[in-house]
C-alpha cells in the first residue's frame, strides 16, 4: 500500500491539475566573486503520470533543479526565489520535518551516481529498510522479506541481491537498487538525475526500461534529467531544453524534434549521429556562458547563428508559438 502523510500536510492543498508545478525558481550558489545564477527563473508543471525530461549540457542547471524539487541544495547554495508545488502543497514552506517526510514518501530521487547514493558498508536490504523506518512505514520479519522480494523483482533484481554490498553489484544493478528504493514508498514523483551516467548503451537501455515500467506501475510522474537527445527522445513524452540555468523550449517530443523553435534546440538536434546517410557531424560553436558574469540579454546569442541586436540586450520571455510548445526567443516575437 502506499504511504500517506498525516492531515496536517493535506490542509495545506489547495486543488492543482498538475501533480508537480514549478514557477520561477531561481537557486544561486554564493562565491567571493559573487552569486552564480545556477537556476535563473524557471517555470515548468508535470501532469499525473507524465514523463518529461529536462535536456542540456554540462552546467545548463538541471541537476540544481533536480536537488532544488526535493530541497535538498546545500550551503553555499540557495534557493532565492520561486515556487515548488507538489499535489497542491507548497515544498518550499515546509519545515525541515516536514519536508524529510515528504522526501520518498511523495517525491523521490534516483541519484546521479548509484555508487555514491549507497552506503557500501550496509546490505541492500538494511538500506531499504532504513528508508521503511524513516517514515513509519517499517515491515518485520517475513513480511518484510515479502516486500523486499517484491521491490526487488519489481526493478528485475533476483531475491539474494538484498543480502549483498553495493560493490559486489554491477553498475546497473546498483541503478535498479536505486531505482528501488526510490519506488519503495510509491511516490507520485520520481526524479531520476541522470541514471545512466557511466552505464554501456545496453545498461543504459535497461535502466531506462526498468524505469518506465515501474513508473507505469505506479501511475507516478518522472522527471528524467539528462544530456543525451536521442535517449531523451525514446523515454520521455515531453522535453524541456536547458541553457545556462534558463528553460528556454519546451514541448511534446515529437513536435520539439519535428520542428524545434529555439536555435539551441535546433543546433542539438542537429549534432545527432543520423542512420539515414552520411552527413558531417554539426557541432555548436563557442562554449556555454559563465554563470557567474552571464552576457546580457539572451545568453545565447553569443553561439547563436541568427543573433540581431535585441538579443544582446533584452532576454525574451518563454512565450507559446504553438499549442504547449513554448520558446524564449526574440526571432518568434511579432511587433
Amino acid at each position: 500500500m502506499p504511504y500517506r502523510l498525516g492531515a496536517d500536510l493535506e490542509v495545506r492543498c489547495v486543488s492543482e491539475p498538475n501533480v508537480l508545478r514549478v514557477e520561477g525558481l531561481r537557486v544561486h550558489y554564493q562565491t567571493p566573486a559573487g552569486p552564480v545564477k545556477a537556476v535563473d527563473g524557471v517555470s515548468f508543471a508535470v501532469q499525473p503520470g507524465e514523463r518529461f525530461g529536462l535536456v542540456g549540457e554540462s552546467g545548463s542547471g538541471k541537476s540544481t533543479i533536480a536537488l532544488s524539487l526535493l530541497r535538498m541544495i546545500k550551503p553555499p547554495g540557495r534557493v532565492e526565489d520561486g515556487s515548488v508545488t507538489l499535489d497542491g502543497v507548497e515544498l518550499l514552506e515546509l519545515t525541515d520535518e516536514e519536508m524529510r517526510r515528504v522526501r520518498l514518501a511523495r517525491i523521490s530521487l534516483v541519484a546521479q551516481g548509484a555508487m555514491n547514493s549507497l552506503n557500501p558498508v550496509k546490505r541492500i536490504r538494511e538500506q531499504i529498510a532504513l528508508g521503511l523506518r524513516e517514515h513509519g512505514a517499517a515491515r518485520e520479519g517475513r513480511a518484510f522479506d515479502t516486500f523486499l522480494t517484491e521491490l526487488l523483482e519489481r526493478v528485475g533484481l533476483r531475491r539474494g541481491v538484498g543480502d549483498m554490498f553495493p560493490h559486489e553489484l554491477s553498475g546497473g544493478m546498483k541503478q535498479r537498487v536505486c531505482i528501488a528504493m526510490a519506488i519503495s514508498l510509491e511516490p507520485q514523483v520520481i526524479v531520476a538525475d541522470e541514471p545512466t551516467t557511466a552505464l554501456d548503451v545496453v545498461v543504459q537501455w535497461q535502466v531506462i526500461d526498468t524505469l518506465r515500467r515501474v513508473q507505469s506501475e505506479l501511475g507516478a510522474a518522472v522527471i528524467q534529467i539528462g544530456h543525451d537527445m536521442g535517449l531523451m527522445a525514446h523515454s520521455v513524452e515531453r522535453i524541456g531544453v536547458m541553457y545556462a540555468g534558463k528553460l528556454v523550449e519546451s514541448a511534446a517530443v515529437r513536435d520539439l524534434f519535428r520542428a524545434p523553435l529555439h536555435p539551441y534546440t535546433q543546433l542539438l538536434i542537429a549534432s545527432l549521429p543520423s542512420l539515414d546517410g552520411k552527413e558531417r557531424l554539426q557541432g555548436i560553436a563557442g562554449s556555454p556562458p559563465s554563470l557567474l558574469n552571464p552576457p546580457a540579454g539572451c545568453p545565447f546569442h553569443p553561439r547563436c547563428p541568427f543573433v540581431m541586436d535585441v538579443c544582446r540586450t533584452t532576454m525574451p520571455p518563454p512565450r507559446e508559438h504553438r499549442p504547449g510548445h513554448f520558446a524564449a526567443c526574440h526571432l518568434y516575437e511579432t511587433s
